[in-house]
């Protein structure tokens, strides 16, 4: 994963509500962000969620109800998420939540696309 890039703007808050399952990002150019922790998990930037490659990615179903029980500073430059689902392997870097925070409309539509492509749903089976 690459490190911070010089543009990448700072956080200056991270929240956990986890009540409402949400991960509240502030960074330093102004932009917050209120990331739902089942969009967190199934974007995870994981090699069990992205694959080994293009084309190698695992499609995640039945994570309507995750939850983020830690979260743990990576040096300057990221948090390891650990989801209740036990799922903490990927390490979400200050410029992938920023993309995730910015992105969030966009990508959150292409993966219900995705699930519903797949016959498959965000419910637990």
């Amino acid at each position: 994963m690459a490190g911070l890039q010089a543009d990448t703007p700072h956080p200056t808050e991270v929240t956990l509500h986890q009540a409402s399952r949400v991960l509240e990002i502030a960074f330093a150019d102004g932009a917050r962000f209120q990331l739902p922790c089942e969009y967190l998990r199934v974007l995870s930037p994981s090699a069990e969620v992205r694959g080994h490659g293009v084309g190698n990615e695992v499609l995640q179903v039945g994570k309507i109800n995750v939850n983020i029980k830690a979260i743990e500073p990576v040096g300057h430059y990221a948090l390891k998420l650990v989801f209740d689902d036990d799922h903490d392997s990927g390490l979400f870097s200050w410029q992938y939540l920023y993309e995730l925070g910015a992105n969030y409309s966009a990508y959150w539509q292409k993966y219900l696309n995705e699930l519903e492509a797949a016959g498959a749903s965000r419910e637990p089976l």
